[in-house]
């Protein structure tokens, strides 16, 4: 039995035998009938389709993409080109990713069809109490109160993350990893527009820490122009003394107290974080989270702590007792139905999903068909239910409290597939921009201890899963996903940032690719809608679906026009298969093995070796 059955059975979603046969290839060389192109918005960048021969990275930077090309083309593999990827992103996307932050990875080894995921997720220091974030009346603080300073800061994980997946499938060595970054952090880089934009959006909170302030605003408190030169001699130091010595280099000795001095000595908002805690964290090998799709598509992504995979099996199971298909991409009748299985994922999400190593989730229960199936039942094509209750799935307590969090829209992501076929997936994050808005050593430190609900209990004293507890792992919506056919075979590499919404912008490209047979891009480029847990529905700004409106509140809808600055980065299986099949999502296979695609509406890229 292939290793991606053997995890579909163990998550307690049996596959009968005859789903490992032969199924037909789906090749839409054109969109269906009924798609229409997306009008980019303002301040949109035009994407076209990548294709490569033998590899491929996309990421949210072109400087971290060629990194990473770079480590393929010398040899590396997927894990080796996620590192440099995630360095270079410490630099030039600081306010979304680094090193004082953590991560979730998907691995999938070609040669032995094994998928492995590794959470990096930080941790709260052992002397956190569900009491973090309350003031001195025992009330939740304000969240931004909580973000600044060191009080939201978690254990870094990323560093360990990486260095473990490099132990068990990198190939080139550890400090040649690092080169890129440390040159580019040397020599300097232009200050891209992303950045300068996000710079002067945050300027006032970056100019009340010294720290950032010197790094991101002149001297005379303005944000960094678009194109100015940008070095950081602080990161090249910090990265070269982890390139000698490992993950060990930030975990312990002066680069792990400046990190402590950073969090506790905070002038107003002081934190938690000790020595020990950075000298005992650990990265954690867990088991991926598989579930079917339409019956012939096994999709995989990280178990608790994430909330991504979970939540998005939930919704793609209730999904599928509709003929999505029939309905066009951007239909009202689209956007109904699916912002409604939204609601009803999210409101069980709130209630049951945490850290499992601290609360019993009760996975295969939430997963379970026949409790999707009625869940499915409440939904009504002509009205829309409000803000449904959590439900009663199998195994479940009844003596749960709703959670009590609000993540933030950050984070990065990261595709890549190396010439093996070997393939990595892996979501990135400090939290909120610019994390905890304090640095060491030249990075930035993360705010994802706000990920935890700043209440331990609901009104009727019910235990938040999500609450606070020392050395747990804040619940996450991270969502790195990769999607295999029948016979096992990679289909494609995917994910997103986005805060609490990454779960639905991947869930949007699935079912463009799956259900309206669109290439990556295509799907990619899909505008956003969503749902959570309100009568509220979201739909993206100065995009077409803001013409649904009136229909949508017709149905009992509220609805707010947002952006939803999604980063999706995907890659698809682009070729023919050995028995002269094309892959599942081929758009073009004369083009090249891979298919990749960026969002339009961040600076990424996708791009292999020639």
């Amino acid at each position: 039995m292939l290793a991606i059955e053997r995890l579909l059975l163990r998550t307690g979603l049996a596959i009968a035998a005859a789903l490992l046969g032969a199924c037909s290839a789906i090749v839409p060389t054109t969109p269906p009938a009924g798609f229409i192109a997306p009008e980019h918005p303002s301040g949109w960048q035009d994407r076209q389709i990548s294709f490569a021969p033998r590899d491929m990275v996309a990421a949210a930077n072109p400087l971290a993409v060629d990194a990473g090309v770079g480590i393929l083309a010398a040899g590396g593999t997927a894990v080796d080109a996620a590192i440099a990827v995630q360095m270079v992103l410490t630099l030039v996307e600081p306010q979304s990713s680094g090193i004082g932050g953590g991560a979730f990875m998907l691995h999938f080894d070609a040669d032995g069809r094994q998928l492995a995921s590794y959470d990096g997720r930080e941790t709260a220091p052992a002397a956190a109490t569900a009491a973090l974030f309350s003031d001195a009346s025992g009330k939740p603080m304000p969240f931004r109160q909580a973000v600044i300073g060191g009080r939201s800061v978690g254990v870094p994980g990323v560093l360990r993350m990486l260095e473990l997946a490099h132990r068990e499938h990198g190939r080139l060595p550890w400090a040649r990893l690092f080169e890129p970054a440390i040159t580019l952090a040397t020599q300097g880089f232009p200050v891209s527009p992303r950045l300068h934009a996000l710079i002067a959006a945050n300027a006032a909170e970056l100019a009340g820490q010294p720290d950032a302030a010197r790094y991101f605003l002149t001297p005379d408190s303005q944000p960094l122009a678009v194109g100015a030169p940008l070095r950081n001699p602080a990161l090249a130091d910090t990265l070269r003394r982890i390139a000698r010595g490992g993950a060990d280099a930030l975990y312990h000795g002066d680069i792990a107290a400046d990190i402590v001095a950073a969090v506790r000595g905070h002038h107003d908002n002081p934190g938690l974080l000790s020595a020990a805690d950075l000298a005992g964290y650990r990265a954690i090998k867990r088991m991926p989270v598989c579930f079917e799709y339409r019956a012939a598509y096994h999709i995989c992504g990280m178990g608790m702590p994430s909330s991504g995979a979970a939540t998005m099996g939930m919704s793609l199971g209730m999904l599928e007792h509709f003929d999505l298909a029939a309905m066009q991409a951007d239909s009202a009748d689209t956007v109904h139905l699916i912002s409604e299985i939204y609601r009803l994922a999210y409101a069980d999400r709130a209630r049951y999903m945490a850290d499992s190593d601290f609360v019993d989730v009760p996975l295969a229960g939430l997963l379970d068909p026949a409790y999707l199936a009625r869940r499915a039942s409440l939904i009504r094509m002509d009205r829309s239910m409000g803000t449904p209750e959590a439900g009663q799935p199998p195994g479940a307590s009844t003596a749960r409290g709703t959670d009590y969090s609000q993540p933030l829209p950050s984070t990065s992501h990261i595709s890549i597939v190396d010439r093996d076929g070997n393939a990595v997936s892996m979501t990135t994050s400090i939290e909120s921009a610019f994390g905890s808005f304090q640095m060491a050593r030249g990075f930035l430190l993360n705010n994802q201890l706000t990920d935890f609900s700043f209440r331990a209990s609901d009104d009727q004293g019910r235990l938040v899963a999500n609450r606070v507890e020392a050395g747990k792992r804040p619940r996450s919506s991270m969502s790195p996903t990769m999607v295999f056919n029948r016979n096992g075979e990679l289909e494609a590499i995917i994910g997103s940032p986005g805060g609490s919404t990454i779960i639905q912008f991947v869930t949007r490209s699935l079912t463009g690719l799956i259900d309206w047979h669109l290439d990556i891009q295509q799907a990619i480029d899909l505008p956003h809608f969503g749902a959570q847990t309100s009568a509220v529905t979201y739909l993206e700004k100065n995009t077409r679906l803001e013409a649904l409106k009136p229909e949508l509140e017709r149905r009992g809808h509220t609805v707010r026009f947002m952006d939803l600055t999604s980063g999706l980065h995907g890659i698809v299986f682009n070729g023919r298969r050995e028995d002269g099949r094309g892959g599942l999502f081929a758009h073009d296979p004369g083009r090249g093995r891979w298919a990749g695609g960026a969002d339009p509406r961040r600076e990424g890229s996708a791009a292999g070796t020639p």
